[in-house]
């Protein structure tokens, strides 16, 4: 017996004895045991790192596997915000449709794509409530390109409220038009809009609004008769605004627009006409100085031909003395001619 036991001791002991005695059958079932130890092992790293995450969302009803929470930490996505997303939607009972609705799969797509999937999702949510047609294509569409899908949604519920001109982009607090009497007027205005949600991606901003608003308001007073009747009926420049479509393919409806105040500035037609007469007057001024000074260069001529016609006259007396001399020196003049000469 003791022999037995030592045999046994030394067959323990050695890896080549007990590989040597081991069959066939023995190798399968070590090979299952493994495998078995394996999915064991990978069923408790699963159970440690993602089973709570997995539990709530199963009791939310969220549908989420725990081989989509592996593929997720595989993909380094975050699942808490996966499954927190998907909870969310659930529970507020949107994008409940396995197809087109929001699925796993499309929300991890969306976060693989840098979106902001908590935001979508809430404003998702803020849309339902409101009555909003707005799905999960197109709000992680508006997402992806820049825009704040749950502001948009929040300003189509409340409307904002945009200054013109606005104070924190411009150094202006008003804007400034002249009617065509030439009185100028200050005004600044305030353009209520909502967001048109259909026109957000690829729809102008909030500038572009304000840059058509002022615009329209600038021709609207330039068009009037007399400042007056602007200041008795500023709702005319309301009106006239809103009737030329400013909010075309733009990321907003302009709901209306309200003039916030309205003062009188310079007269700008009594400036430029005195501008116009004082420039009329130094044009004059200029005429008549080169009209003087012709007068001036011509009289300065005159005088030069009298000296010069003068001068003639004196060499042609000059020239009678001589003429006689001659006269005499040659015989052709006696003493009595000369006498009778005058």
């Amino acid at each position: 017996m003791n022999m037995h036991l030592g045999n046994f001791l030394l067959f323990a002991q050695d890896p080549a004895a007990q590989d040597a005695g081991r069959g066939p059958l023995e190798w399968f079932l070590l090979g299952i045991a493994g495998i078995a130890a394996l999915f064991i092992l990978a069923f408790l790293l699963f159970f440690l790192r993602y089973f709570s995450l997995w539990l709530q969302a199963f009791m939310s009803n969220a549908k989420v596997s725990p081989f989509d929470l592996i593929g997720m930490g595989l993909r380094q996505v975050n699942p808490r915000v996966i499954v927190d997303a998907k909870i969310m939607a659930m529970q507020a009972g949107v994008g409940t449709d396995p197809e087109t609705g929001i699925t796993t799969r499309r929300v991890e797509a969306h976060y693989l794509a840098g979106g902001d999937v908590p935001r979508v999702i809430n404003a998702i949510i803020a849309a339902q409530r409101a009555d909003i047609d707005l799905d999960f294509d197109r709000a992680a569409a508006i997402d992806l390109a820049g825009r704040d899908v749950l502001d948009a949604v929040r300003t189509s519920v409340y409307p904002k409220v945009i200054d013109c001109p606005d104070p924190d982009k411009s150094a202006k607090t008003t804007l400034s038009a002249v009617a065509k009497d030439g009185v100028e007027l200050r005004i600044r205005a305030r353009v209520t809009v909502r967001t048109n949600l259909g026109q957000l991606i690829g729809g102008a901003t909030e500038d572009t609004i304000i840059a058509r608003v002022g615009e329209g308001i600038i021709t609207s007073i330039g068009s009037a008769k007399n400042h007056k009747d602007v200041m008795e009926n500023p709702d005319r420049i309301s009106t006239a605004v809103l009737a030329r479509g400013l909010d075309h393919a733009t990321a907003f409806e302009i709901v209306s627009i309200d003039i916030a105040d309205i003062d009188i500035g310079e007269n700008i037609g009594a400036r430029l006409q005195a501008d116009q007469a004082e420039a009329d007057t130094r044009m004059a001024q200029a005429l008549a100085e080169r009209r003087r000074a012709n007068a001036v260069a011509t009289e300065q001529e005159m005088k030069a031909k009298v000296a010069e016609n003068k001068a003639t006259v004196l060499l042609a007396k000059a020239e009678v003395p001589r003429a006689m001399a001659d006269a005499f020196r040659e015989g052709n003049m006696s003493a009595g001619d000369s006498n009778g000469m005058p």
